[in-house]
């Protein structure tokens, strides 16, 4: 894959997550009956390529990566 490539498809991954930050009231269970996907799945995903690369990444640090925030927090304020 070529470097351009690359650059783009993590700009876009990056305009995704964002999105998701941005939109909170957006609850991940209609994305997932809607999309088949959900941020939990993101953050999975996430920690699958960087296992996959040799890079450990634990379920909570890839769950804050997606949710911009502890997990738990994300819930207590914006899960209905």
């Amino acid at each position: 894959m070529s470097n351009d490539l690359n650059k783009i498809e993590a700009a876009v991954f990056r305009r995704v997550i964002n999105h998701f930050k941005e939109n909170t009231e957006v609850q991940n269970i209609d994305v997932m009956e809607t999309a088949g996907f959900c941020r939990n799945c993101l953050s999975r995903w996430y920690r699958e390529e960087a296992k996959d690369l040799g890079i450990e990444i634990t379920e909570d640090a890839s769950k804050e990566i997606i949710y911009g925030m502890p997990y738990k927090e994300w819930k207590e304020k914006f899960q209905k």
